[in-house]
Order: C-alpha cells, then structure tokens, then sequence
C-alpha cells in the first residue's frame, strides 16, 4: 500500500518542540530535541524500544512535564498552560493508547458515549447516537455496536480504540504504537485506517512505532529518534538512504530480502 500524498501546510505547526530534555535519576531519554508537525501531516516517530518516544507524547498531551525546552501545541505555551486550560486542550487532541485503553464492563456503545457524556455536559440522546454511529462507521464497525470488548479480535479493539478517540472530533492524533501485537493482515487495515482518520477528518498526527511498515504506509514525514535525539529526519527513503549503523539495521531487520 503506497501512501497517498497529503499536502502540508509547512507555515503552519501545530506542534512545535524546542530543546525538550526529559531524564529519569540519572538517564537522559530526550537530550534536546527540536520538532514541528504541521497541519495535516502524519509525522512518523521512529526509534527503538526505550528511546524515549511514548515519553515524548506524553510530555506533548501534558501526562509528563519536561525537564527542559518549550513546547507549544495549538498555539498554547504547555509552560504557562493552567490546569483548566490543559484540560481543554486535551479535549483537542485524541490520544490511542496501545492497550486501546477499552472499558472492559461496557459495551462498544457505552465506551463510546463516555466521553462525550463527560465533556459534553448539554448534549442531546439523538446527538450522542449520531457521534457513536458517525465514528464507528468511520472505522468500519458499525456491528459491533452492543458487543463487550471481550468479544472483539485485537484489531477491532484497537479500531474502537481510535473511534472513542474520534468521538470528541480532535484536531491533533497521537498514535502510540498502533501495530504493536497485531497480525501482519490487521496491521495493514489499521495503517490504512490512520491514513483515512487523516483524510477524513482533516487530523494533524504523531505516530509513534517501531514497525517500518506502518513508518512506510502512514508518514509523510518521518523524524528518527537515537540517542536522544532525532538524527534523521525526511521521507521514508531519505531516512533510510545511509550506511550508519544506527540506522541500516532497521531497515535491514524489517525488509532485507
């Protein structure tokens, strides 16, 4: 599956981060990174296990405070943000965890309807119905609308995942480990469902893996975290046009023939 081209707006961050350092005692995860994600892009965080990527979305939604550096997420200063004020971002930005993060007691629909119930203190039955309806067929599961989450496959509870997300209609996704556990079939679907929520509903992303295919399939830009640091950052081939051997592993592990 070839991704298709979006056009980025490049005069346009959402999400800037400057000179963000982040330590754990005495091991520095980020040592100083500098990014942006612009408006409609789908911005890959590539790295291996450990190297501080779940750290930096977490710092981005606020869940972490950095060390050091600015970040600024929708024109707010997270550094001069109140509590109230990051709560209300937070409603703009949808975060997919990698467990999905489903209710185990509720049914699709319930799961579903919580966030809108919490955040939506005025909202109608008939709104909330078309929400859940709108959202569950945005990620092709319209039927599993009175399963438990125990009765889906990992695939569906991962695309359930990503439409409560949805529900709250964020400008901003931050995808953690979207294939992680998945069967190779269903990790295509779901690249294939991140590139649609980009299209559709007109999202700004960060999607954090270790998976190439899913680097390849879903990033119109891709940022490598080693060391600390994004060393490389470009296109999928401009990555992984190099012989360092931090680098070429990657590529090797994943598509050597």
């Amino acid at each position: 599956m070839k991704k298709v081209k979006t056009q980025a707006d490049h005069g346009n961050p959402v999400i800037s981060i400057r000179g963000l350092k982040k330590s754990f005692e005495d091991f520095a995860v980020l040592r100083g990174i500098d990014l942006d994600l612009y408006q409609g892009e789908n911005l890959v965080v590539l790295g291996r296990s450990g190297t501080g990527k779940s750290v930096l979305i977490k710092i981005i939604s606020g869940l972490l405070k950095p060390d050091e550096g600015e970040i600024t997420v929708l024109g707010h200063n997270l550094a001069h943000i109140t509590e109230k004020e990051l709560q209300e971002l937070r409603i703009r930005i949808g975060f997919s965890f990698q467990n999905s993060a489903l209710y185990d007691s509720m049914t699709v629909r319930k799961n579903l309807e919580f966030p809108l119930v919490r955040n939506q203190k005025n909202i109608t039955r008939k709104e909330i119905n078309t929400a859940v309806e709108t959202v569950l067929d945005a990620v092709g599961l319209s039927h599993t609308i009175n399963q438990m989450p125990a009765e889906l496959s990992g695939g569906q509870r991962k695309r359930i995942g990503i439409a409560r997300t949805l529900i709250l209609k964020p400008e901003v996704m931050l995808y953690d480990e979207p294939t992680a556990g998945l069967d190779p079939i269903t990790c295509i679907e779901i690249n294939a469902l991140i590139n649609e929520v980009q299209q559709r509903f007109n999202t700004s992303s960060i999607i954090i893996t270790h998976d190439l295919t899913c680097a390849k399939q879903t990033g119109d830009r891709i940022a490598m975290l080693l060391d600390g640091q994004f060393q490389r950052t470009g296109t999928f081939d401009e990555v992984f046009n190099t012989t360092d051997d931090r680098v070429k592993p990657f590529f090797d592990y994943n598509f050597i023939q």
